[in-house]
């Protein structure tokens, strides 16, 4: 009898328990639309991706700024430049200018680096072993990359386009780079056919010399204009004052000829369409850089490579983080016996010649017949079939 109650007891002991068992359960279970999206394996890595990335960055930008500072030490002193604004109109905007120029090589010696650190302590060997796929473990790889790439896009189509407007100024005064204050047979298209021509210009004192203006109808000439020189106006909205000028317009078989010592006129040109500084596509944002094209390419004007150049690039360059980020984890996801050395070293040959092709195929955009969307993106899809071949070859 004491064993039959014994059972009853238990049996209602159970009853009793198990709704709460299952509330117990559903709670280990958790709700399917509350589970965390990031793993704390998820958030491990991408630590150790950005911490290693920005320590980087900070090593050898650190490197840079002293080597710069043993180069122009003497410019600085000769031109009697502010410690103020050697500190905050040159250094710290040639900081982010060139963390932006080198982060591709940053990305790669970052993924290379503490990716093989997780190889030689077998902590990838442990991934795998819980039967993590190396797709699985490409996922916060791949959400690091992706901040990168947006911090990257930022900074070079906001933040350094505008502080390279106070770098180049500085370089300018204290560094003794001369800006470009003249331009020679300048041909632009100001209007719908309408077209200016000037020999000289000379920013200085902002006049042009020998300056034509043709009007064309229906393919025909119908007006021209000469004048010895032409004198911008900065307190006007596009206005030239024309000196010493005449006109010739034609009707038909009718000619009209009109001279005059000053003529003041709205031509719709100004000197920064033309009269193209070093360094002048770096001062401006995408936006301003697709405007300027757009326009430049509406007036004729040819000389316009070196600035789609500019805009293409800084696309490429931020979707550049996950073609390298791929290739590093491939590369350095096994343990090898030598170590991270090996590692390392290829990663760092990958990266230069990656930084190195960039530039060889700009170089042919604005001094070839290579279209510009078309070169920037050449090492990018080169590196992709690379990225291609070492993603599925790493599993194995």
């Amino acid at each position: 009898m004491k064993k039959i109650n014994a059972i009853q007891n238990i049996k209602e002991k159970m009853k009793a328990g198990m709704p709460r068992l299952k509330e117990e359960l559903k709670k280990l279970k958790g709700n399917p639309f509350k589970k965390k999206w990031l793993k704390r394996l998820d958030r491990y890595i991408i630590v150790k991706f950005l911490g290693t990335y920005f320590f980087a960055i900070a090593l050898i930008i650190s490197i840079a700024v002293v080597f710069d500072i043993n180069e122009n030490i003497d410019d600085f002193i000769n031109n009697k430049a502010p410690l103020k604004a050697i500190m905050f109109d040159y250094y710290l905007n040639f900081i982010p200018y060139y963390t932006n120029l080198f982060s591709p090589l940053f990305v790669f010696i970052a993924v290379i680096f503490f990716t093989s650190k997780l190889a030689e302590n077998s902590e990838i060997i442990a991934m795998f072993s819980t039967g993590m796929s190396f797709k699985r473990l490409m996922v916060p790889y791949m959400i690091s990359a992706a901040i990168i790439a947006l911090v990257t896009y930022v900074l070079s189509t906001e933040v350094i386009p505008t502080g390279s407007v106070t770098r180049l100024k500085f370089e300018e005064v204290y560094k003794n780079k001369r800006q470009a204050d003249y331009a020679r047979n300048i041909q632009l298209e100001v209007d719908t056919g309408v077209v200016a021509y000037m020999e000289r210009y000379e920013n200085f004192n902002k006049t042009g010399y020998r300056f034509s203006l043709d009007k064309f109808e229906n393919h025909k000439l119908v007006s021209h204009l000469t004048a010895r020189r032409i004198t911008y106006d900065t307190t006007g909205v596009h206005r030239w004052i024309i000196k010493d000028y005449m006109i010739r317009e034609m009707r038909g078989m009718r000619e009209t000829i009109t001279r005059g010592e000053r003529l003041d006129s709205t031509i719709n040109m100004e000197p920064q369409d033309f009269l193209i500084t070093r360094g002048q596509q770096e001062t401006m944002t995408s936006r301003q850089l697709r405007q300027y094209i757009d326009n430049q390419k509406q007036r004729g004007f040819a000389n316009i490579k070196v600035f789609e150049v500019e805009y293409y690039r800084r696309i490429a360059t931020s979707f550049a983080a996950f073609i390298l980020t791929v290739i590093g984890l491939s590369l350095s996801s096994q343990k090898r016996k030598g170590g991270m050395g090996l590692h390392l070293g290829i990663g760092i040959a990958l990266s230069f010649s990656y930084i190195l092709f960039q530039t060889i195929s700009s170089t042919f955009a604005i001094n070839g017949n290579t279209p510009p969307n078309l070169a920037v993106w050449i090492p990018n899809i080169l590196y992709l079939f690379i990225a291609i071949y070492l993603y599925r070859k790493a599993p194995k």
